[in-house]
């Protein structure tokens, strides 16, 4: 998308795009499910990744998030959809002249010693320019691109068409209040002060971790679309994937711990564990650049997590009943939970041994999918399941990290991590925690 598409008919070209490609979606899983024409999958999720990989926005963030949700789309999609990465052009000096005039006044430029007219990075919402102020501090301006707020309830709309269309031939999985849930969290990456204030949240909740960088937001220089923060040098993490393995287990126990100490502490998740999202330093602290996809829990949900495992540990299902009930999971039935209990098990599995291992054995990621599919035909069988919201960002957390450690080969005492951070689980202690965190961040108090 280059800066002329900011115009009315810019962006009807760009929607038209999206819709033919939905469109297409839809007339031949249509054709395929009502008339049993052909549908070549592979070939059709190809062209799908095509058409979506040329844009610039949340259309493409969505398809990141769903490829790693099991059973929201099938899988020849999923496979395609995974390696759409935030790497789309960046938009001109134009653009970037008229967005910082519009958020900081028409004498920004006197406000930096050096703005480099080249991006540093561009993803799916906005682009990075790496500038320097005056005092030599180098910082990291995040803009956002033209018109988002428009492009995110187009794409938005278009994604609930794909579900409705997907629902049509499969209804293992009730996608509303998936749509719901993407819907809150994408509008919410809008707002670069909360991003901002998120990056507080962080800094406040991994202060006391060793090895974990979190920049600090320069306020005076922020608005709702440009978010300015402290500048961390890193590169990516697939720079250590042949690295000896006690330095992979290392940045591998960092990235656990950045994501699970916010969670089970506080009540607060990372939704969007992308490769994209973090770097690595000369030394190996693990720095997280991207706090627009933050989710808050309840303690009661934090506390369902934990009784779930120990529900599956031990073997009480009523524990299970209860754990289910508590995140938010609808009529349920014997069969019903039997068929959750099977994801939740390979979920949870690297956490019931007390000995270093894999994050996944048996089969990696192949054994994973067997996993997903075998759940999902069963859900299909027992007539489907509506996941609560709360679920949609917890399972890609968990999803997302173990495709990570999967890629680092990292072999880990899993049980002893998880066992440190709920050892001591207190709902009361959580919330006053959580109370704190969020006034330290200048949040307003969850919900």
């Amino acid at each position: 998308m280059s800066d002329d598409e900011n115009t009315l008919g810019g962006r009807i070209a760009r929607y038209a795009r999206v819709g033919t490609a939905v469109g297409g979606l839809a007339a031949r899983l249509a054709g395929g499910r009502v008339l049993g024409l052909p549908l070549d999958q592979e070939r059709h999720a190809a062209q799908l990744k095509a058409a979506l990989g040329g844009l610039k926005g949340p259309l493409m963030k969505v398809a990141q998030m769903m490829s790693t949700l099991p059973d929201a789309l099938p899988d020849a999609y999923v496979r395609e959809l995974a390696e759409l990465q935030a790497n789309a052009p960046a938009m001109g000096w134009p653009f970037v002249k008229r967005r910082m005039a519009t958020e900081l006044g028409p004498d920004w430029q006197g406000r930096f010693d050096e703005f480099p007219h080249q991006a540093a990075a561009a993803a799916s919402l906005g682009q990075v320019h790496k500038a320097r102020l005056p005092g030599g501090r180098t910082v990291a301006c995040k803009l956002q691109y033209p018109d988002m707020a428009a492009t995110v309830e187009a794409d938005l709309r278009q994604l609930k068409l794909v579900f409705s269309i997907y629902e049509r031939f499969d209804q293992a999985i009730v996608t509303g209040r998936i749509h719901q849930e993407i819907s809150d969290r994408l509008r919410e990456e809008l707002d670069y002060r909360r991003e901002a204030k998120h990056m507080r949240l962080y800094r406040h909740m991994l202060a006391g971790e060793e090895g974990i960088a979190v920049p600090e937001p320069v306020e005076d220089l922020s608005t709702g679309r440009l978010l300015t923060m402290s500048w961390i040098e890193g590169v990516k993490l697939t720079e250590i994937e042949n690295a000896p393995v006690e330095e992979r287990n290392a940045v591998a126990l960092r990235l656990f711990r950045a994501w699970y100490v916010p969670f089970y502490r506080y009540g607060v998740i990372h939704g969007d564990p992308h490769l994209g999202n973090y770097t690595l330093a000369e030394d190996r602290t693990l720095n997280l650049l991207d706090f627009g996809c933050i989710r808050v829990f309840k303690p009661s949900f934090v506390r369902g997590v934990i009784d779930l495992y120990k529900a599956l540990r031990d073997g009480d299902e009523d524990l299970a009943v209860e754990a289910y009930r508590t995140w938010g999971f609808e009529t349920l039935d014997r069969e019903v939970i039997d068929v959750l209990n099977l994801w939740a098990r390979f979920v949870y599995a690297p956490l019931m041994q007390d000995r270093v291992q894999a994050i996944q054995e048996g089969g990696g990621t192949a054994y994973g999918r067997q996993v997903a599919t075998k759940v999902h035909a069963e859900l299909r069988r027992l007539g489907g399941i509506a996941p609560p919201r709360e679920f949609v960002l917890m399972d890609r957390a968990a999803v997302g990290l173990g495709a990570v450690f999967l890629r680092l080969r990292a072999e880990i005492n899993w049980y002893r991590l998880f066992q440190d951070l709920i050892g001591d689980f207190d709902k009361g202690r959580l919330a006053d925690r959580q109370a704190k965190a969020f006034a330290a961040a200048r949040l307003d108090p969850p919900g």
